[in-house]
């Protein structure tokens, strides 16, 4: 019995997870109290994997080095919300252990699943338990108390799954929003589902498909959420500093890295045999350099006051690209040479939106949003297509904030991801990009900008459930507000009655509702008409905005 995993094993068990997988989508997408049509977890999941099939199906490989950091690139580019970016980021601590490998014995392959948890683990700024975290980080720590005690490959994995699966059980426990639910968490569920393709693979259970599964997962799914919210605290750190340093002695960019991680947030160090690069927001740039000094001589060294207020990823994995793990070939992709100092990078959907977005000043559009997550490499093209220096992300969506933050070591322009979470944030910080400010000043009067918006949203509820006291019927209009669910109506004017009332808490001065595809002007006018009653005073705008998924998104300043 073969007894360790050598490339084609690799390739053949990370197919055989992506069918799986893609098997399961639906039943992912389902665990979800609640009802609101969302960018689904196992579409996120789904959609990451398959970039890493089908990179696998393009090559052959003659170590598991190879095949393990092909995967690794392509999850990372193809990386869709919060659980695309962990599941990237488990592969790719797993092919920084497995480097210079032809092949991985139950030790070291244990020990990679290891490296993977450690690598998602700094990734997140807050790690929840009762997260996809959890269940990998108990799965692979029973791996490596298995191996090390001299269990076989196929043993090993056996037991990172049944560890994993009594994790996965103890996540409704370990949630509060799961509990309340009666749900496990989706993310840890999709991770049991690839972890479990992979050992029927190994042992010959599974038939490697020849291609890819002929699941689609394009379209938005009827239910689901992410219920791993990766929430990140804002930054109080005013100074952005970068800088490159000419390496000189053997010390171990990681102590850097702690160092760093210490002083200051935004943290990214990515190293070769040569050079150390280095991106960290601090308060105070001069320790930064003094200790950076140790390790070489500076090559270059840029700092800014940048006061931005933003949520913030450490690319834990940028290094183990610079260290020599492959990128899978892709086609050349234009760089656009700047033309300006700063440029605007916008994600919506809604013909009426990116058009509002384009007529506002942003230079590209990335179509997605709420059910249809855009992954890192499709925020990537659109920057590299900017003719900027410096490129302003506005996600718009709090699950894509994450895959943008994966972009800043992936390119040579600077990139900075706004902290909007949604559309009305995202107009709201445009109307306030004014480059000719200056950095410091403009970033100061966006964020002002952002978090003076209060967002309400009314969709439609996907299913029946029980939420936070409120019984929803399936087809009831839904309404939230700043992302809590305000009630569930049968009557859409009753429903802007309700809404109209929770403004009031916040004496708006502007009101601009944008009406989505399956809404007519004339019905967004008449609804309109109810907060107009409410609020004489206040400035309010009808908008159309074409956007999927919400009858309204409406902005209150």
């Amino acid at each position: 019995m073969r007894d360790y995993i050598d490339a084609a094993a690799f390739k053949d068990m990370i197919l055989c997870a992506d069918a799986a997988l893609h098997a399961n989508i639906q039943m992912i997408n389902e665990l979800n109290v609640f009802p609101v049509p969302d960018g689904d977890t196992g579409t996120n999941m789904g959609l990451t994997l398959s970039n890493a099939a089908t990179e696998l199906r393009k090559r052959s490989f003659d170590s598991i080095e190879d095949a393990s950091g092909c995967v690794s690139a392509a999850l990372l580019r193809g990386a869709r919300g919060n659980s695309g970016v962990i599941l990237s980021l488990l592969f790719r601590g797993i092919a920084k252990r497995l480097k210079g490998m032809e092949t991985a014995g139950a030790v070291e392959f244990s020990g990679a699943m290891a490296d993977g948890v450690d690598a998602a683990y700094k990734a997140v700024m807050k790690p929840a338990e009762g997260t996809i975290l959890t269940v990998s980080r108990l799965a692979s720590e029973a791996a490596v108390e298995a191996a090390g005690a001299g269990a076989s490959m196929e043993n090993t994995l056996a037991c990172a799954i049944e560890a994993g699966e009594e994790a996965l059980e103890d996540t409704v426990n370990l949630n509060p929003v799961l509990k309340k639910a009666g749900v496990v968490d989706a993310g840890g569920k999709g991770y049991i589902i690839i972890l479990k393709a992979m050992l029927a693979s190994f042992k010959g259970e599974m038939e490697t498909p020849a291609e890819a599964p002929d699941v689609k997962i394009s379209e938005p799914a009827s239910s689901g959420a992410d219920f791993a919210e990766y929430n990140t605290d804002d930054i109080r750190f005013s100074y952005c500093t970068e800088f490159i340093v000419e390496r000189e002695n053997t010390k171990d960019p990681a102590l850097l890295r702690a160092f760093l991680e210490d002083l200051g947030d935004c943290v990214v160090v990515v190293d070769d045999d040569e050079i150390i690069k280095v991106h960290v927001h601090t308060n105070d740039p001069g320790k930064a350099l003094s200790e950076a000094v140790t390790y070489g001589h500076f090559v270059t060294v840029k700092i800014e006051n940048m006061k931005l207020q933003h949520s913030a990823i450490t690319n834990a994995g940028s290094s183990e690209a610079a260290q020599g793990i492959k990128e899978p070939e892709v086609e050349e992709e234009t760089i656009a040479e700047p033309e300006k100092e700063f440029g605007v990078v916008t994600v919506c959907a809604g013909s009426g939106m990116e058009n509002l977005f384009l007529e506002l000043g942003a230079d590209r559009v990335v179509t997605g949003g709420q059910t249809m997550n855009p992954s890192t490499d499709d925020i990537l093209k659109e920057i590299n297509k900017t003719p900027a220096s410096t490129v302003l992300v506005f996600p718009n969506n709090k699950n894509i904030i994450m895959a943008a933050e994966q972009c800043v070591p992936l390119t040579d322009k600077k990139v900075i991801v706004m902290p909007t979470k949604t559309v009305p944030q995202g107009v709201s910080a445009l109307l306030n990009f004014n480059p000719d400010d200056g950095e410091e000043v403009m970033m100061e009067t966006m964020k002002e900008a952002i978090d003076n918006v209060h967002t309400a949203m009314v969709t439609y509820a996907a299913r029946d459930s029980d939420f936070d006291g409120h019984v929803i019927h399936a087809g009831e209009f839904l309404a939230l507000l700043d992302g809590a669910l305000l009630g569930s109506y049968t009557n859409i004017k009753t429903l802007f009655k309700e809404l109209s009332w929770a403004f009031d808490n916040f004496s708006p001065e502007f009101i601009t509702v944008y009406y989505g595809e399956n809404v007519t002007e004339s019905e967004a006018n008449d609804n309109a008409a109810t907060i107009t009653g409410c609020f004489p005073e206040a400035e309010v705008s009808v908008v159309c905005g074409n956007q999927p998924v919400y009858y309204y998104m409406i902005s209150v300043e």
